[in-house]
């Protein structure tokens, strides 16, 4: 006799991350494809979106940390992921911290500074927590680009090749392993770390702060720690984009990132780890689909002829998408996969 559903009888049941074999199956497949498919089959330029997508994953678990589980807007990610990205140059450069070394502090300074600018979430909430969060990623941008003789102002900072316990790290190749490592890794602490009591106070909070406070949660501490994680996660990712540029300025780091991040997490789905990962997947595809089809746009001559501003494509397909996505499916594309999972979870007896 087959079973028709999951039955947990032991705790140890419920918080497996893998709850069937099925699931366990594919973990196996995709890590095998990633470990040795993917590096063999791609092309340097396909390993440089794969590692852009890991190091934007990275930053957006750390944001839907803090917007899908605990309920507080950030729109000052982008500048947290710029801070990890100086912060490591800084120790390299200046003190001559290895990789592994700097790559964590840089995340334990960047969810100083996130704590910091997440003090406002004591007393405010909602589109007044929006607009703190979005001042503190205009000041941080200023002090990136004026604060001259630490960050280098416009000039930027070269960081020394990257090396892992004396190896150095080569190419995009050497890259794609440690980026996915580290993914792995930080996306494994993010899966166990909303299973603790941190984390359930965290979607108490989001659910309810006043029947939270009511039940004993202290909600300003563990908002300030969801912050703190948060900017944490971008800061770690900061630091890998910082090390796989070898070069950094601070333009990158404006509120348009932070935005980007945004649309990730919406997309991929509020409340998600796996979710963080498609979000990332979805939009650094749609922001190389959109910059080939300019390419042959203006091939063609077809801007030039007909006097279209392109300048604003990308803004108004993300727009599109995100509006598309809260219409027709608000939980993401973590939502779709669930579904699609769900029909093979007892396969062949999916009933």
């Amino acid at each position: 006799m087959h079973p028709c559903g999951n039955f947990r009888e032991r705790y140890e049941q419920e918080i497996k991350v893998f709850s069937t074999d099925f699931g366990r199956l594919w973990a196996g497949v995709g890590f095998v494809l990633l470990l040795a498919v993917v590096p063999l089959l791609a092309t340097p330029y396909t390993l440089y979106i794969v590692n852009t997508i890991g190091i934007a994953a990275i930053a957006v678990i750390g944001l839907n940390i803090l917007i899908g589980f605990t309920g507080q807007i950030s729109l000052g990610h982008g500048a947290f992921f710029g801070v990890g990205a100086y912060a490591a140059a800084i120790l390299s450069t200046a003190l001559g911290l290895p990789l592994i070394v700097s790559v964590p502090a840089a995340g334990l300074i960047t969810a100083l500074i996130g704590m910091i600018f997440g003090i406002p979430s004591g007393r405010l909430k909602g589109l007044y927590l929006t607009i703190a969060t979005l001042a503190g990623q205009f000041i941080i941008e200023y002090v990136l680009i004026h604060w001259e003789s630490l960050t280098q102002g416009t000039m930027g900072i070269t960081l020394p090749p990257a090396r892992l316990l004396g190896l150095p790290i080569r190419g995009d190749l050497g890259f794609y392993y440690l980026i996915f490592a580290s993914l792995a890794g930080m996306g494994w602490i993010a899966v166990n770390l909303v299973r603790t009591r941190y984390g359930r106070a965290f979607i108490a909070i989001r659910d309810n702060d006043r029947a939270a406070e009511g039940m004993g949660i202290p909600i300003f501490r563990y908002k300030l720690l969801s912050f703190g994680i948060s900017s944490f996660y971008a800061g770690f990712a900061g630091a890998l984009w910082a090390y796989y540029m070898g070069s950094i300025t601070a333009e990158p780091f404006n509120l348009g990132l932070s935005v980007e991040y945004i649309a990730m997490v919406i997309i991929g789905g509020l409340g998600s780890i796996s979710g963080s990962i498609f979000g990332a997947v979805f939009i650094t595809l749609l922001n190389e689909g959109l910059r080939f089809m300019t390419g042959i746009l203006m091939n063609w001559g077809f801007i030039s002829q007909s006097g279209l501003n392109i300048a604003p494509l990308r803004e108004f397909v993300f727009g599109l998408a995100i509006v598309l996505f809260i219409l027709l499916e608000p939980r993401g594309l973590a939502e779709l996969w669930r579904i699609v999972r769900s029909n093979f979870r007892l396969w062949p007896f999916s009933y």
